[in-house]
Order: C-alpha cells, then structure tokens, then sequence
C-alpha cells in the first residue's frame, strides 16, 4: 500500500466527511500522517488539544501496520498509550509511526507527534493493534 491508496482508502471510508488527515509517507514499518489543523482542532491558547493529537497517532499506526499487511481494515486499536511532552501549538501537525515489533495478531508502534518543523516532539505514544486471525484451509 503506498501514500495514494491509504489517502483513497480515507476518503472513501469517511465518504461525505470532511477529511483533512493525508498520509505523506509509507515506506514497510513506518507511516507519517500530516494534519492541518483548524479551530476545531484547538484548545484556547492554540494549543493542538489532546484527542486530536491522539487520533492521528492512531490513524497513523493503522497505515504503519498496513505496509506489513497490505489493506486490513479490521485492524484495530487494542491499547495506546500517550505522553504530552511540551505544548503542541502550530497549524500543521506530524505523526510518525515506526513499528517495533509485529506478530501474527498483535503490532506493536512508537509514534512521535511533532510541529512540522520542530526538532523535538509534543507527544509520544506506544499503540498495539490487534490484527485480525489468518482464516486457514480446512
């Protein structure tokens, strides 16, 4: 699966929703997804509020464990776990999924949420999916 087919796999997905997540990078274990942010995004101070810094890091773990899997979207989430680091204030927001381990029903990712442009990441978070089971001949 490349950036193309996951940003088409979205918008048919989420058809008649505004969809403002892309995903910029795919390459096997890892996928950065790019956000720009608008009001609806933000907490008073511009800060990037928390949900939404934690929706793209789940949206992009579920496109890293897609360059393994090839399209599976009955992946799903079985855990994150999230750190808010420093203040997340800018109008585009990076997250970059990096997979640490994967099996045959869990995958395991480290993600860092970023400015785009900043050095240091506002947030961290660690995310197991749960892959659906291989149904086997009989």
């Amino acid at each position: 699966m490349n950036p193309e087919e996951a940003n088409t796999f979205l918008r048919q997905a989420f058809e008649g929703q505004s969809v403002r997540t892309e995903i910029v990078e795919m390459v096997e274990g890892r996928a950065v997804v790019r956000l720009r942010a608008d009001k609806t995004n933000l907490r008073p101070g511009g800060y990037i509020s928390g949900p939404t810094q934690m929706s793209l890091v789940d949206t992009a773990s579920y496109f890293a464990v897609m360059t393994v899997t090839g399209l599976e979207p009955m992946a799903v989430t079985s855990s994150l776990n999230m750190s808010f680091l420093r203040p997340c204030i800018g109008d585009v927001v990076l997250a970059d999924a990096r997979i640490m381990k994967i099996g045959q029903t869990l995958a395991v990712m480290d993600v860092d949420v970023r400015v785009e442009g900043a050095t240091k990441p506002s947030s961290h978070a660690v995310v197991t999916y749960a892959l659906p089971r291989k149904e086997t001949a009989a």
